[in-house]
C-alpha cells in the first residue's frame, strides 16, 4: 500500500467538524500523555483474558431485544427527505423514553431543542452554550437520555478543549435542570480534532462514550492502540454515581483487572468514530469511523459476539482494509463491514442507525447513513454489505441521524435543516 500523508485538505466546515480527509498538517495544544477522570471501578472479578481484536462472548445483554428478522429490499428504493425544521448547526437527533410525540435536536453551539407536532419549542430543553465553544471539531457533539428518561447526558468540548461528559436530571416539565449538572468524566485532548463526541445507551442500560484518537494526522502517538488512554476508544460505564465516584465501571468490561489498561475501555482501534448506535431489534453495535486519506468505513459488532467487547477495529494498523502504520501490530484487527474510497462517493462518513420503523417496509433492517461531502442518504443491507445504495439525494452536509419514539428516522444537516425520512 502507498501511504498518502497529505497537506491537510479540509472540505468545508463540516469536514472540519468530523475530521475527514488527510489532516496531518493540523496543529494544536501540546500532546498530553495521560488522561484525567474522576472514576472508581467496581470491584473487579478475575482478570479478563480478552485482548484487542478478540471478540469475547458476553458483555451487552438485554431483555428487550426482538428477533430483528426484517430483510430490507433496497433495489430501486427511494425515500423523500421532508424538511421539518431549521436549527443552529444541528449535529444529532435524540428522543426521550416516555415522550411519544417529540424529538430533540442537538445543536453544536450548545443547545438542545425539542421538536413536537411540527413546531420547535420556544425554550430549549437545555442551554449550555456558555460551557462550550463551537468551532472546528469542537462544541456540543452528542447527547443521549438514560434508559428511563430521567437523566440527560451530553458530550462536548469545554473552552479549554477538554472533552467532557456531563449529566443532568430531567424535570417534570420535560427540560434539563441546570442546577443538577454533574461531571461524569473528562479527557484532555492533545489536538483540536478527532474528538469523537457521540454517546449511546446500550440495550444493557450502560452508557457508551466514543472518543477519537486525539487528532493531528495518522495517530502520531499511536494512542488508538494503547490501553492506558481513552483516546481512540469506545468506553462503557454505568454513569450513575456510587458514593464519591461519578460512575461505576461494569465488572464485565474486557480490561477490568489489568494493570496496564483503563478499565472503562470496551473497544479499541478507532480514528474518529462519527456516530455510534445500537440496533433496536438485535442489539448490534454500529460504528462509522472517519478515514484518513483513502477509505471510509462502517463497522458492525454483533450482539451475539459481544457487541464490540474487547474488539480492535483496526486503526491505526489499518485504514479500513489497507495497512497504514506498519509499526502498529495488526494481529486480531477486525475489518470493517463496509468501506468505500475517497472521491465521488465522498470523504467523510456520517454514521446512522438501522431502520426499525413501520412507514418504509422495504427499508426495515437496513443501516441508513451518509457522507458529509456528497449530498444524499444511503442504505446498507447488512447481509450484502459490499455496496451501499443511494436512497435520497439533495440534502447537503448531513452530520447526524436519529430515531423518533416510533422508530422513524431524521437526518441533521450542519447547514441548519432537519429532515424526516418519509416514504417517496
Amino acid at each position: 500500500m502507498t501511504r498518502h500523508l497529505g497537506a491537510g485538505l479540509v472540505v468545508g466546515l463540516g469536514c472540519v467538524l468530523v475530521g475527514c480527509g488527510s489532516d496531518d498538517g493540523d496543529a494544536g495544544a501540546p500532546v498530553v500523555t495521560s488522561v484525567v477522570a474522576a472514576a472508581t471501578s467496581a470491584p473487579a472479578g478475575p482478570p479478563s483474558t480478552a485482548r484487542p481484536g478478540v471478540p469475547t462472548a458476553g458483555g451487552a445483554t438485554s431483555s428487550i431485544l426482538s428477533t430483528g428478522s426484517a430483510t430490507p429490499t433496497l433495489r430501486g428504493l427511494r425515500v423523500r427527505l421532508t424538511q421539518v425544521g431549521a436549527f443552529d448547526q444541528p449535529v444529532s437527533v435524540i428522543s426521550r423514553p416516555g415522550d411519544p410525540n417529540g424529538v430533540q435536536v442537538v445543536e453544536r453551539v450548545g443547545r438542545i431543542r425539542t421538536l413536537r407536532d411540527g413546531a420547535v419549542a420556544t425554550a430549549p430543553l437545555l442551554d449550555m452554550s456558555t460551557r462550550t465553544r463551537a468551532g472546528g471539531e469542537r462544541g456540543l457533539l452528542g447527547a443521549v437520555f438514560s434508559a428511563d428518561g430521567s437523566s440527560l447526558y451530553v458530550h462536548y468540548t469545554d473552552p479549554t478543549g477538554t472533552s467532557v461528559v456531563d449529566a443532568y436530571s430531567m424535570t417534570v416539565s420535560g427540560v434539563a435542570d441546570p442546577s443538577t449538572r454533574r461531571q461524569v468524566l473528562a479527557l484532555p485532548q492533545p489536538y483540536p480534532n478527532h474528538n469523537g463526541g457521540d454517546l449511546a445507551i446500550g440495550p444493557d442500560g450502560m452508557l457508551y462514550v466514543a472518543f477519537g484518537d486525539g487528532g493531528a494526522g495518522g495517530d502520531p502517538q499511536r494512542y488508538s492502540d494503547k490501553l492506558n488512554t481513552w483516546l481512540g476508544k469506545l468506553l462503557r460505564i454505568d454513569p450513575r454515581p456510587s458514593g464519591s465516584a461519578p460512575y461505576v465501571v461494569p465488572a464485565d468490561n474486557p480490561f477490568v483487572g489489568r494493570a496496564d489498561a483503563k478499565p472503562e475501555i470496551w473497544s479499541v482501534g478507532l480514528r474518529n468514530p462519527w456516530r455510534i448506535s445500537f440496533d433496536r431489534a438485535t442489539g448490534d453495535l454500529w460504528i462509522a469511523d472517519v478515514g484518513q486519506n483513502e477509505l471510509e468505513e462502517v463497522n458492525r459488532a454483533r450482539a451475539v459476539d459481544g457487541a464490540g467487547r474487547g474488539v480492535n477495529f483496526g486503526w491505526s494498523a489499518f485504514e479500513g482494509s489497507l495497512r497504514f502504520n506498519e509499526d502498529v501490530p495488526a494481529d486480531g484487527a477486525v475489518p470493517p463491514l463496509h468501506e468505500y474510497p475517497h472521491g465521488e462517493l465522498g470523504c467523510s462518513v456520517t454514521g446512522g442507525v438501522v431502520y426499525r420503523g413501520q412507514r418504509i417496509t422495504a427499508l426495515r433492517g437496513a443501516y441508513v447513513f451518509a457522507d458529509y461531502c456528497v449530498p444524499g442518504v444511503r442504505a446498507l443491507d447488512p447481509s450484502s454489505p459490499s455496496q451501499a445504495v443511494p436512497i435520497a439525494s439533495g440534502a447537503k452536509a448531513i452530520v447526524g441521524f436519529g430515531q423518533g419514539p416510533d422508530g422513524e428516522l431524521y437526518a441533521a444537516s450542519l447547514d441548519g435543516p432537519l429532515y424526516r425520512i418519509d416514504p417517496s
